[in-house]
C-alpha cells in the first residue's frame, strides 16, 4: 500500500477535483462534544426534530463505527456558497425599490437543494478513491446523517465553532455547507483547528431576534427562525411571529453580522445553480402567496422538486408567508389574507387570522371588513 501520508494527499486532491472547497481528515473516534450533545437533547433544545433523539441515531452520532463498523477515518468536505450578488438572491432587503415586500430566504436555499449537490460530489469522490484503493468501503452523509459534523470539521482543521454554533473558516467565513465520507482506511488525521477567533465579539448573540443563541455556543433550536420556518411542522408560537419578520425560509442574521463573513473571500462560482431554463419560484411576497394558494400538495412538490423550499411543504411555506404578510404593515394584503382564511389547511387559516389581527392592530382601517 502507498505511504499513508502520500495516499491522504492524493485522496485530498481527488476530492478537490470533485468540486469541494475544503477537505480534511479526522480520526473515527467519538466527537469531542458528545456529552454536550446528549445534554442538548435532554434539555429538549431539538424541539420537534425527533429524528435527532432516536436511539439509533444517537448511537451513531456518539460513535461513527455504528454507521460503518469498519470506519477508521472521517473525511470532512465543505462547499462554500456565499456571499452571492444581491441581483441573484433578490432577498437581502425586504423592501424593493417599488415599495414591494420581498420574502427573505436563507442564501443557501436560493438554488438547487444542497443535499443533491453534495450527494453527487460525494459519490464522485467515493469513485475516485475506489480507483486508487480498490475494495475500499465508504459511506456518505450530508446533514441528514447522524454525524456531529461540525465537531469533526474542527478536528479535521476546517475551522472553529463560533458563538453562533456555525463552523467558521478564516478564509471562507461561515457560508459553507458540510458533507462527510466515512471510510475504512486508517489515514493520518489533519491537525485540529485550535484557535477561537470569536474573541469577545458577541454580535451574533445580540443580533438574534428570538434570543436563540445561548451561552457556551449552545443553540435553542425551538427559538431559531430557521427551525421555525423549516423544521417545525405545527404553528409558529405567537410570541415569536413578530420577530420572524419577512423571513419565510431560514435565517442568516447571525451570519450576516459576523465580521468573518465580511472579511471572507467570495467563491468564484455559485455552487447550487439551477438547471438551465429552471426559474427559481420566488417573487414579491404577496404574489408568491397567491401562486402557492393555487397549488395543491402534488403541484407544490412538482414545482419545488430539487430545491430546499420543498422541505416545509405547501402548508408550511404558506404558514410562513402568512406571518410575513402579517408583519408587512401593508393593508393592501388584507384581501389576500382573507383568501387564506378559506384554505383547507387549518395551519394556514390560523396564521392568516393572526396576520389580519396584526395588521388591524397596527392601524384600524374601516374599509377592510373581513370575515374570520
Amino acid at each position: 500500500m502507498a505511504d499513508p501520508i502520500e495516499l491522504k494527499e492524493t485522496i485530498r486532491m481527488a476530492g478537490y477535483a470533485c468540486g469541494f472547497d475544503q477537505i480534511g481528515f479526522a480520526a473515527a473516534v467519538p466527537a469531542p462534544h458528545t456529552t454536550e450533545y446528549q445534554e442538548w437533547l435532554n434539555l429538549g433544545y431539538h424541539g420537534d426534530m425527533a429524528y435527532m433523539a432516536r436511539k439509533d441515531a444517537v448511537r451513531r452520532r456518539l460513535d461513527p463505527t455504528e454507521a460503518l463498523p469498519e470506519c477508521r477515518t472521517i473525511i470532512v468536505t465543505s462547499i462554500a456558497f456565499g456571499p452571492t450578488p444581491i441581483s441573484e438572491l433578490n432577498t437581502a432587503n425586504p423592501k424593493s425599490s417599488g415599495g414591494r415586500r420581498l420574502p427573505i430566504i436563507a442564501r443557501y436555499a436560493m438554488g438547487r437543494d444542497y443535499h443533491d449537490v453534495f450527494e453527487e460530489r460525494l459519490d464522485c469522490f467515493a469513485v475516485e478513491i475506489e480507483t486508487r484503493v480498490p475494495g475500499v468501503r465508504t459511506k456518505r452523509y450530508v446533514d441528514y446523517g447522524p454525524v456531529l459534523e461540525r465537531d469533526y470539521a474542527q478536528q479535521a482543521g476546517l475551522g472553529w465553532i463560533g458563538k453562533n454554533t456555525m463552523l467558521i473558516n478564516p478564509q471562507l467565513g461561515s457560508h459553507v455547507m458540510l458533507g462527510e465520507l466515512l471510510i475504512d482506511l486508517e489515514l493520518p488525521p489533519d491537525d485540529p483547528f485550535i484557535p477561537d477567533h470569536c474573541g469577545t465579539c458577541d454580535r451574533c448573540v445580540v443580533a438574534c431576534p428570538t434570543d436563540a443563541i445561548l451561552p457556551n455556543r449552545v443553540l435553542d433550536a425551538r427559538l431559531c427562525i430557521s427551525y421555525l420556518t423549516i423544521e417545525l411542522k405545527g404553528p409558529i408560537p405567537e410570541k415569536l411571529r413578530p420577530a420572524v419578520g419577512q423571513r419565510v425560509f431560514g435565517c442568516d442574521i447571525c451570519q450576516e453580522v459576523c465580521p468573518w463573513n465580511n472579511k471572507a473571500a467570495t467563491p468564484s462560482a455559485w455552487p447550487f445553480s439551477l438547471e438551465p431554463g429552471q426559474v427559481f419560484p420566488v417573487s414579491e411576497i404577496s404574489t408568491w402567496s397567491e401562486e402557492l394558494l393555487a397549488l395543491d400538495d402534488e403541484s407544490f412538490r412538482k414545482r419545488y422538486k430539487g430545491t430546499a423550499l420543498a422541505r416545509p411543504g405547501r402548508d408550511g411555506l404558506l404558514r410562513n408567508l402568512a406571518v410575513g404578510l402579517g408583519n408587512s404593515e401593508d393593508k393592501a394584503v388584507l384581501p389576500l389574507l382573507n383568501r387564506m382564511l378559506e384554505d383547507p389547511s387549518e395551519l394556514i387559516r390560523e396564521h392568516a387570522r393572526w396576520a389580519i389581527r396584526q395588521l388591524r392592530e397596527t392601524e384600524e382601517s374601516p374599509e377592510n371588513t373581513l370575515h374570520e
